[in-house]
């Protein structure tokens, strides 16, 4: 099924929102994300998603860090294990670009943008084939995620 309505109603005057349907990323990773970036402003979480990306901070995990190796330097919301989800945190990117977008659209000052709202849930999976030997293949199943985002415009950050 396509995602079709946000997970949280919105006031339009002050808000801007944007989606993204079936993009191919970790779910799990996405739902910390969202944990990590919810109530912050824009330019502390593109800040913090970059620098994901070039590695110098780890996306602490919070609820998913089974089996998951320490990170040397400081602990990141009480947490010490983490990993550096990259495809995750572009897609995040890209769905932060589409919502402050929208918001200059609307007239709103993106300055003032604050993360109010972020969710990720299940995608559709789509099969997709992994090599093995010469002719024979195995069919697996392609993880997806739909990602959503509200902004919302504050007085002063």
């Amino acid at each position: 099924m396509v995602k079709e309505k946000y997970q949280e109603q919105a006031r339009d005057d002050i808000t801007a929102k944007a989606m993204l349907k079936n993009r191919p990323v970790s779910l799990k990773y996405s739902t910390e994300i969202c944990n990590r970036i919810k109530g912050i402003p824009v330019r502390k979480a593109e800040r913090f998603l970059g620098n994901i990306i070039v590695h110098k901070e780890f996306l602490p995990l919070v609820r998913y860090h089974k089996k998951v190796p320490h990170r040397k330097g400081q602990s990141v919301a009480g947490m010490k294990s983490g990993r550096y989800p990259e495809n995750t945190c572009k897609a995040f990117l890209e769905l932060i670009s589409y919502a402050k977008a929208n918001a200059e659209n609307k007239g709103l000052d993106s300055d003032k943008l604050l993360v109010r709202h972020c969710f990720a849930c299940k995608g559709f999976r789509r099969f997709k084939m992994q090599p093995k030997g010469k002719i024979a293949g195995k069919r697996r199943r392609a993880k997806s995620a739909h990602l959503e985002i509200i902004l919302q415009e504050v007085a002063s950050i």
